[in-house]
């Protein structure tokens, strides 16, 4: 038992060294990332016409029907720009695969 004991504390040992010799990369606070949106507000302009159009697929054969828009927002062309070229550096050559891009965050 005791040649065991001998030898498994010389392993700690020496991971200790190796790891000492080896300092851990320091990882940058949160704080200094910001998370990109995946939907920003639309521009005041098209708000009527996508009100309009929401509106009147919603109704279908209901005319009486009424109908309140409280938001519109559209899709960020950053995090679009950015999600679609990460995606596609991640498939390389296979096509089939498939990903979702879950938060985007930058500095």
């Amino acid at each position: 038992m005791h040649i065991l004991n001998r030898l498994f504390k010389r392993k700690q040992i020496e991971k200790e060294v190796i790891l000492a010799d080896h300092p851990a990369k320091e990882i940058e606070p949160a704080e200094k990332w910001k998370a990109v949106p995946k939907y920003i507000p639309a521009e005041p302009e098209a708000y009527e016409l996508v009100s309009v159009i929401a509106t009147a697929i919603a109704a279908g054969d209901m005319p009486e029907s009424r109908f309140a828009v409280k938001k519109i927002k559209q899709i960020n062309p950053e995090a679009a720009l950015v999600s679609t070229v990460a995606v596609s550096l991640a498939t390389g050559d296979s096509e089939h695969s498939q990903f979702a891009v879950k938060k985007i965050a930058k500095k």
